[in-house]
């Protein structure tokens, strides 16, 4: 076998798993192509053997996909040895059950695959806790006597022979006060993040904070902007903790020198349920009081405009749409040289009319980086003299990248 054929061999002991995506019509978001799932599963550990697509008017309530495509799923389940179905969609808990008994396999869908990547990447005792609470709210939808030992019942005492209390209420019980119990430990981070910031506000810290969609290069860009070690790798949802840094912006022409705050926040991701956001609240605080976000795109990605609408959505969600941003192309090391940009830094109109600044970089062989670095420093500059837009206060020309 060749090293290339090693690097993407699947891991020992990998689950075999089948991939399935359904088209529900307009409004639906749906992945003709299922990679974005495929890459979620194999950064789960799992090998990828068939690829299953189905197109309804609505889901059916039993199965998702209906009878017929149920028992094709079956068929190549059988063929491949697959071990477990992952739909990209997601699953009810009756249609997940009832998947299971008609498959004879393990059946989940695409919030069950982040919560697993999230439960194995989350290193800091802030990110457990979240991984934990997102794991809690959705495991307390899926107690609908999805397992057998549920359908007991116990009696006790005072009850005179009565039912008592059924398994099922003892374990949403049980979930709701580990819920209220996790909740109470993260607000107590968050309340230490929060004396944090204050104290980063009072020496008068200009805050910028990485965002974007998940496997863009910020981990990278944060690495190589400030030396740092952060994890970094070529997966979906490489890391998950924040962290924050000081970064020295050297002086450029009349401006002087200055230190900032850069903090790296976890990746966006199609279809981010409610829930997990809620749960990543502490980490995206980082975002929501940035004094400026920096927008990694990657560049070379042919979902790239998709890609910036779903981080758009959820930087609305938790409320910081209105923070200043710079859009950073990164990975332009990976475009063909008729498609690279023949200037560095120019300016797109974003939505609502508003002129953005735009930077291409390479944050593998530092292409752009100290172009990016002046923006930055200028940037900084214009929020700190004067009461306006520091990204409308930076004068770019539009210069767009080759067809």
């Amino acid at each position: 076998m060749t090293p290339a054929e090693l690097s993407t061999a699947p891991a020992p002991g990998a689950a075999r798993v089948v991939l399935v995506g359904v088209d529900l019509g307009p409004g639906s978001s749906f992945d003709p192509t299922l990679d974005e799932l495929a890459q979620l599963a194999e950064s789960a550990g799992d090998e990828v053997v068939a690829r299953v697509f189905a197109r309804r008017k609505a889901p059916d309530a039993a199965l998702f996909v209906g009878s017929g495509k149920a028992d094709e799923i079956k068929a190549l389940v059988q063929q491949h040895g697959a071990q477990g179905v992952i739909f990209d969609q997601a699953l009810s808990p009756v249609q997940q059950r009832n998947l299971e008994r008609h498959l004879g396999v393990p059946v989940s869908d695409r919030t069950a695959l982040i919560l697993e990547i999230f439960a194995e990447r989350a290193k800091s005792h802030e990110g457990k806790l979240q991984v934990e609470l997102a794991r809690l709210q959705y495991l307390s939808t899926r107690l609908v006597r999805r397992w057998s030992h549920l359908e007991r019942q116990r009696g006790g005492i005072g009850t005179r022979g009565g039912p008592g209390e059924t398994q099922i209420e003892l374990d949403r019980r049980m979930i709701s006060e580990r819920i209220r119990s996790v909740k109470t430990r993260l607000d107590r981070v968050k309340r230490q993040r929060q004396t944090q910031r204050r104290a980063r506000e009072r020496s008068g810290t200009f805050r910028i904070a990485l965002v974007g969609y998940t496997n863009a290069g910020k981990s990278t860009l944060f690495n190589a902007l400030v030396k740092a070690r952060t994890y970094a790798a070529d997966q979906l949802f490489a890391t998950l903790d924040p962290t924050v840094r000081s970064l020295y912006l050297p002086p450029d022409d009349d401006e002087p020198g200055r230190s900032v705050s850069l903090s790296d926040t976890v990746g966006f991701i199609r279809d981010l349920p409610h829930k997990l956001v809620e749960a990543f609240q502490a980490t995206l605080q980082e975002a929501v009081d940035a004094d400026l976000l920096l927008h990694v795109v990657d560049a070379a990605s042919p979902t790239r405009d998709e890609q910036i609408a779903e981080v758009e959505r959820v930087l609305a969600e938790i409320g910081a749409h209105d923070i200043p941003q710079v859009l950073v192309f990164n990975k332009v090391d990976r475009l063909e040289p008729s498609r690279r940009p023949r200037e560095l830094v120019d300016s797109v109109e974003r939505a609502g009319g508003q002129r953005t600044p735009r930077v291409f970089v390479s944050a593998l062989d530092g292409t752009g980086l100290p172009e990016l670095r002046r923006l930055m420093a200028r940037l900084a500059a214009a929020s700190s003299s004067a009461p306006v837009d520091a990204v409308r206060a930076v004068p770019v020309s539009p210069s767009p990248m080759q067809a």
